[in-house]
């Protein structure tokens, strides 16, 4: 598969690029970064791609420029009606802080009982176990989500701090 991807024959979905972030224990963002650059940026709508899921019930869209040495990630979700998004554990020490703009949203943490968020609401939450969006709505709901690591999961594309 990886090797399709390098290619260019093969796409991507955003469940493997998951997986490929955490295989090598690294922030989800630091796939897509080149060079790191400081300063101010714009972020235009229109110029931010947009990572859609596999079964294209999940759209994400990094609210920060991918090549920025971060300790958080923030991105748009949006969830379409009824779909049911699982995400794989994160990185040891990854930390989850979902906010719900729009919708009524399910959130599932590993074992524990879902919690039930509606506009204006947020979790928190530790990320390195499996986890599950699930829209209890129609409509296509809106979330932020901000990732953090712990240091040690943190480098630049060179492999410094």
């Amino acid at each position: 598969m990886l090797g399709h991807i390098e290619n260019g024959k093969s796409m991507p979905t955003l469940g493997v690029l998951w997986k490929i972030a955490t295989a090598l224990n690294i922030p989800f963002a630091q796939l897509l970064s080149g060079q790191e650059t400081k300063g101010t940026h714009v972020l235009r709508r229109d110029e931010i791609p947009v990572i859609i899921s596999e079964k294209g019930g999940l759209q994400s869209r990094a609210l920060f420029p991918a090549n920025a040495a971060n300790h958080a990630e923030f991105y748009e979700l949006r969830l379409a009606g009824f779909h049911t998004h699982p995400a794989e554990a994160h990185a040891p020490g990854t930390r989850e802080n979902l906010a719900v703009v729009s919708g009524l949203v399910e959130v599932t943490v590993g074992d524990a009982a879902p919690v039930s968020l509606s506009r204006g609401d947020a979790i928190y939450f530790e990320a390195d176990v499996p986890h599950t969006y699930r829209n209890l709505e129609d409509m296509e709901a809106v979330l932020y989500l901000v990732l953090s690591y712990e240091n040690q999961h943190l480098q630049t594309p060179n492999g410094s701090l």
